[in-house]
Order: C-alpha cells, then sequence, then structure tokens
C-alpha cells in the first residue's frame, strides 16, 4: 500500500492543465490545449467556471502569479465546504445528527480528503456534486424522510456530474435503477422528470461546446469511444484488476479504513456499501486507473466511518448490539479518545506533507519564472520534462513562447511519443532539438535528467540559475529529488 502511495505522483498536473489552463486561454487569449480538447473529449463547462474569477482578478489589477495559482483553489473550495455541508445533511438523514457530527469529523481528517478537494480537478466538483445529488434521491435516503425532498434536483445535480465527468454515469446508473424499481410511477419517472432534464442539461452543454469548439460536438460520445471501446486511457499505464480494492482506495481512506468497514457492519445501510462496491467494481474492468476516478465515492465510506465513532460514543445506536454499564462507559471514552488520537496522529502529517512537501517543485519553478519573466528576464522555456509535469499560462501569466514534450497518444500501437523518447536517451534528443529549433532563454528539467545533460547544457551556454526541492522519495520514474531552471549566458 505504501509503495502504492509513493509511485504515485501527488503533484497532480492535470490540476492546472483541466480547468485553470484552459480558463486562462478564454479569460486572456492565450493557453495551452491539451490533446484532449483537441479531440473533444472534454467538455468546456468545467474550465467556464474559473473564467470570471480570472476575469474579475485581471478588471482589479490583482492578477498576479501568485494569486492566479491560489484564487482557483479558493473557489473550489467554496465547492468543497458546499460538500462537507451535504455530507453532514446526508449522514443525518440518514442516522441522524451523532453520526452526522463524526462523518463530517472523518470527511474533514481524511488525508486524502483535505489534500484533494480543494484541488481543481474535475473529480473535485463530480465529488460536490455526488454529495449533493444523492441527498435528494429519494431511494439513498430512509423511507420516513423521502417526502421531504425533490428527486428533481437530484436529477439536475446528477446530469451536471455526468457533463463534467461522463464516468459519473457509473454513478447514477446504479442510483438510477434503484430509484426506478422503487417508483410507484415509474413512466412519469422516466418521461417526465429523467428525459426532459437530462435532456436539458445535455443540450445546455452540447450548446456551451459548439460556442467553445466551433462545431458541434458531443464529448461524452466521443469520451467513450477514447476510454472504453479504444482502452485509449491505456496508452497512460496500466493496474492489476483487484488495484482499487487492495491498494487505491485503501491508500485513500487510510486509517479509517477498520472504521468504515466496522461502520458497513452496524449501519446495516447495505445500498450505500453496493454502491461502494459497484463503483470500485466498474472502474476495475478499465485498465488505467487513479485515485482520483473513486473519489466521488471516498465521502460515502467516511460516512461509515463516522458512524463506528458514532457507535463507539453511544452504543445504542441501531445495529450495535452492545450492552453498557458503568465500566464499558469508562473504557468506551477510553476507546473513543484513543480512536480520535489514532485518526489525526496518522492523518494530519501525510495530509501536511503530501500537500506542502511532496512534489512542491513545479510550481515553486513557474512562481519563480513568473517573477523572472515580469522582469523582463525571460524570452522563451523549453520543458525538457515528462510532459505536462508543471503547470503553464495559467501560473506563467506572460505570453510568452513556451514548449513542452509532446506525449499526444499515438494511434499506432508501439510508438511512442516525445516525452518518452527523450527520458529513455536525453542527449541525443537534445543534440536532434538544437539543430532543428532555436535555444531558448531558460530551460526546466528534473535532476535525474540533469546529470545526463549537464555537460551538454555546458557547452551550448547554458547555466544552472536555480534549483527546487521536488521530493524525497522516488515517484513513477527515477527519483525526481529536485526540478533545475537552466539560464543562457552564451558561450
Amino acid at each position: 500500500m505504501l509503495n502504492s502511495l509513493l509511485v504515485q505522483t501527488y503533484f497532480n498536473p492535470d490540476e492546472h492543465w483541466q480547468g485553470p489552463e484552459v480558463a486562462h486561454r478564454i479569460a486572456f487569449g492565450y493557453g495551452h490545449l491539451t490533446w484532449e480538447w483537441k479531440r473533444g473529449i472534454r467538455s468546456y463547462l468545467h474550465p467556464v467556471l474559473f473564467v470570471p474569477l480570472y476575469r474579475f482578478l485581471a478588471f482589479l489589477n490583482l492578477d498576479t502569479a501568485l494569486i492566479m495559482m491560489k484564487a482557483p483553489r479558493l473557489l473550489q473550495s467554496v465547492f468543497a465546504a458546499v460538500g462537507d455541508l451535504y455530507s453532514y445533511k446526508l449522514s443525518a438523514v440518514l442516522f441522524g445528527d451523532n453520526v452526522a457530527k463524526w462523518a463530517l469529523f472523518s470527511q474533514l481528517a481524511n488525508w486524502f480528503m483535505f489534500y484533494c478537494s480543494v484541488r481543481t480537478l474535475s473529480n473535485s466538483l463530480e465529488t460536490v456534486l455526488t454529495v449533493v445529488s444523492l441527498y435528494f434521491w429519494p431511494c439513498m435516503r430512509s423511507s420516513s424522510r423521502s417526502s421531504t425532498v425533490s428527486r428533481k434536483w437530484g436529477l439536475v445535480l446528477a446530469a451536471l456530474a455526468c457533463a463534467i465527468r461522463p464516468t459519473s454515469a457509473i454513478i447514477w446508473l446504479y442510483v438510477g435503477l434503484l430509484e426506478f424499481s422503487k417508483a410507484r410511477n415509474k413512466l412519469k419517472l422516466l418521461f417526465l422528470e429523467v428525459a426532459p432534464i437530462g435532456m436539458l442539461v445535455l443540450g445546455l452543454t452540447c450548446l456551451l461546446d459548439r460556442i467553445m469548439y466551433g462545431t458541434w460536438i458531443l464529448v461524452p460520445l466521443n469520451f467513450l469511444k477514447f476510454n472504453f471501446l479504444s482502452s485509449g486511457g491505456d496508452y497512460y499505464g496500466t493496474h492489476k484488476w483487484h488495484w482499487y480494492f487492495t491498494q487505491g482506495f485503501p491508500v485513500m481512506i487510510f486509517s479509517f479504513l477498520p472504521f468504515c468497514s466496522a461502520g458497513i457492519i452496524y449501519s446495516k445501510q447495505w445500498r450505500y456499501a453496493c454502491l461502494l462496491a459497484w463503483v470500485m467494481g466498474l472502474y476495475s474492468v478499465l485498465g488505467h486507473k487513479e485515485f482520483r476516478f473513486v473519489l466521488p465515492v471516498l465521502p460515502i465510506a467516511l460516512i461509515f466511518s463516522g458512524y463506528c465513532l458514532a457507535v463507539i460514543e453511544d452504543p445504542g445506536l441501531p445495529g450495535y448490539k452492545g450492552k453498557e454499564s458503568p465500566k464499558k462507559r469508562t473504557k468506551r471514552s477510553l476507546k473513543l479518545i484513543l480512536a480520535v488520537i489514532f485518526l489525526l496522529a496518522t492523518n494530519i502529517p501525510m495530509a501536511l506533507y503530501m500537500s506542502l512537501v511532496h512534489q512542491r517543485g513545479p510550481e515553486d519553478v513557474m512562481n519563480h519564472l513568473a517573477r523572472e519573466a515580469r522582469d523582463g528576464k525571460v524570452k522563451n522555456i523549453l520543458f525538457l520534462t515528462p510532459c505536462h509535469a508543471t503547470p503553464y499560462y495559467s501560473l506563467l501569466h506572460h505570453d510568452l513562447p513556451m514548449r513542452f514534450l509532446d506525449c499526444t497518444p499515438s494511434e499506432e500501437r508501439g510508438v511512442i511519443d516525445e516525452s518518452d523518447r527523450f527520458l529513455m536517451d536525453p542527449v541525443p534528443f537534445l543534440l536532434e532539438y538544437a539543430k532543428n529549433m532555436s535555444l531558448p532563454s531558460h530551460i526546466v528539467l528534473f535532476d535525474s535528467e540533469e546529470q545526463k545533460l549537464n555537460n551538454l547544457l555546458n557547452s551550448y551556454g547554458y547555466r544552472e540559475q536555480r534549483r527546487f526541492f521536488n521530493a524525497h522519495f522516488k515517484v513513477d520514474r527515477e527519483l525526481q529529488a529536485s526540478i533545475v531552471v537552466y539560464v543562457h549566458i552564451g558561450r
């Protein structure tokens, strides 16, 4: 499990490339669109959320590099707070206020939620929409309280989640079939609720994509073709079918895992337990797997953890058969205190380390280059790193020529991309590049490649300008302990 944690790239480049980079291009007229946008497998619905924020910052002359990095996360933190609120409300509806209190504690204390919920990944917003939507679905609530909610709100939010991340349909297929089986008027559900709301949201997102792409395009269909029918995601690596069960999800829930398991047994909320198994089971069919893909069901697991903690505090909860005595009451208080200390002691260091220390180099280097660009010291930049390893224009915030190594998936099997060719043999790659392209003023690379290119860079008139810490541990390739900026000073 620990190895699985360390080999993942926890500075997730998609955080910047999914939303802020595209939004920066819309708001300021320059920015980079990755190959996904050229193939039409992503919707503009998520990036456009950041466009008003960027324009507002520009209007106030607050669009500095630091604020441009922090502002989208602050906006996402507002969304995350809504998700926390509805995790509390959902657990209160299911189990009562005492469980809701501990479910909220679990949500806030879990290291992965701390790390990921405020990131500008589309999965983070999908998670918020999922939790809020589940609150409004009658089939996912206690039967005695289901009349107080509107299923239509649940449908709208579920449709938006699918528009942002088409794979969210995995969740809503389960919920929809369960709702359909319990609905008294099935025709009304299908033709007066599901169809109109689904068509409305699909139509509006297609209209938005028509405006942004400049042509009519059906993103969910393209997404389905690439990721499911052609297994395009496998280009970026595959895992064993059981990875989510044995490594991925256990790493995410971490020390809350035993509490979650006990909470499932005590609560007997099999609808949600089956939803967890359903989502991880279907995602396991896909070869390419990432932690963030199953992020939307992590709050559900943490609700079960909250139930277990509530049982420790009050064994009178339904589903727990324990008997109470004064001696047991004292032991119960001690057990609760120890459980809380254990969870905080294991999650807080992990949360702080992964959020503030591990692989911070890409953002630090972009902040440095932004300052250099602001002072007129940068003409152009070449990133000799794995593709998308650093933020781009969304953090530099200067319209300068930049180039990174391309990693667009080839339609022919066995053909490696430019990024992999460089990493396999950096020296011949740079020699060939120098013959065909003019040398940039700045080159950015990791120290693992710097060791192989140091002499060649010196011969071209480059000298080290700054070095930034990146990681203590090996990640997906060699140990990328630091990221280095070389500046051209002439021969």
